[in-house]
């Protein structure tokens, strides 16, 4: 079985895909750091140099890797799901579950994040909060594909590994 974790940037997929994948004695990738590790360079760096457009034809491409594996938790980065018919082929592979998280707590963890996101390179915070609430508005509907949603803040571990189990 594959297990999809899909949301927007700063919504806890990677710290709820370790979690659940202790849990339910699953292997865990999270494809952002699968990506700096199979190409050795960062995303931000990879950004700089060779643009969105290219980042993602090679994510496409980790995604279509990682849908042979089983067994696995896979968090995606916040925009997978958005490009290449890849929630397509999240939903064909596996089950998609979509870590909804409310604007305002984004914002939060954005502001308290000490990673850097390609995305939000050289803007003000408030540009950053106008950047993310279209960007937001412009993904949900393809999150919302999902074929489980749960509430991002305060994840039911044990639950979430039934509904998991019972898909």
């Amino acid at each position: 079985m594959r297990v999809f974790l899909i949301g927007f940037m700063f919504s806890g997929k990677s710290t709820v895909g370790k979690k659940l994948a202790s849990i339910m004695n699953y292997n865990f990738i999270d494809t952002d750091k699968y990506f700096e590790q199979k190409y050795k360079i960062s995303i931000l760096d990879f950004f700089e140099k060779f643009g969105e457009e290219m980042f993602r034809k090679f994510e496409h491409d980790i995604l279509k890797e990682l849908v042979v594996k089983d067994n696995i938790i896979i968090s995606t980065g916040g925009g997978l799901p958005c490009f290449n018919e890849n929630m397509d082929i999240i939903n064909q592979e596996g089950i998609s579950i979509y870590l909804e998280m409310p604007f305002k707590a984004i914002i939060n963890r954005q502001k308290n994040s000490k990673q850097k996101r390609p995305l939000l390179q050289n803007k003000t915070q408030e540009e950053i909060e106008e950047y993310l609430k279209a960007l937001l508005t412009q993904r949900e509907p393809i999150y919302k594909k999902s074929k489980i949603t749960i509430e991002a803040q305060n994840v039911n571990f044990s639950a979430l590994k039934e509904v998991i189990e019972n898909t």
